[in-house]
């Protein structure tokens, strides 16, 4: 029952902040568990992460492989001050997704409290839903500071 209350209330939460992806995803689990399909649940915590970030990789590689970005563009980015602070922002970006994955694998209950911050950020900050990873890398990286001051 508290698995179900946990799940209904992460799909009210993410209609409310606007993420579709959060509430559909919260939905599919609800189905499954509702339908006793228990099976699934070691498949998809096992392999679900590595299919999104796949299909994530798939898209931002589409316009390499539909020509959209030319060999000039390339270049453009190792040449330029805006093209450099790119390719920082993007190995930076990566790492810190990396340390957000690594910490959500160790302690997952740490993603509610993301979601509760994503909502909050969306509805009184007026931003925009982000994934999770950066959002668990910026976690990650709060951690370490609070406890390098402790």
């Amino acid at each position: 029952m508290w698995g179900e209350a946990i799940l209904l209330s992460l799909i009210i939460l993410g209609i409310l902040g606007k993420s579709s992806i959060m509430a559909a995803s919260s939905c599919i689990l609800l189905v499954i568990k509702l339908t006793r399909m228990y099976s699934l649940f070691p498949l998809l915590e096992r392999r679900s992460l590595e299919l999104g970030l796949m299909f994530l990789m798939i898209s931002v590689l589409v316009p390499f492989a539909t020509g959209k970005v030319s060999p000039e563009e390339i270049f453009g980015s190792f040449t330029s001050i805006t093209g450099v602070a790119a390719i920082m922002g993007g190995a930076l970006a990566a790492y810190m997704n990396g340390q957000g994955l690594n910490m959500l694998k160790l302690d997952p209950e740490l993603m509610v409290g993301i979601v509760v911050g994503g909502i909050i950020g969306i509805v009184i900050l007026k931003g925009i839903p982000t994934g999770p990873l950066m959002a668990a890398g910026l976690t990650a990286l709060f951690i370490k500071i609070v406890q390098i001051f402790r």
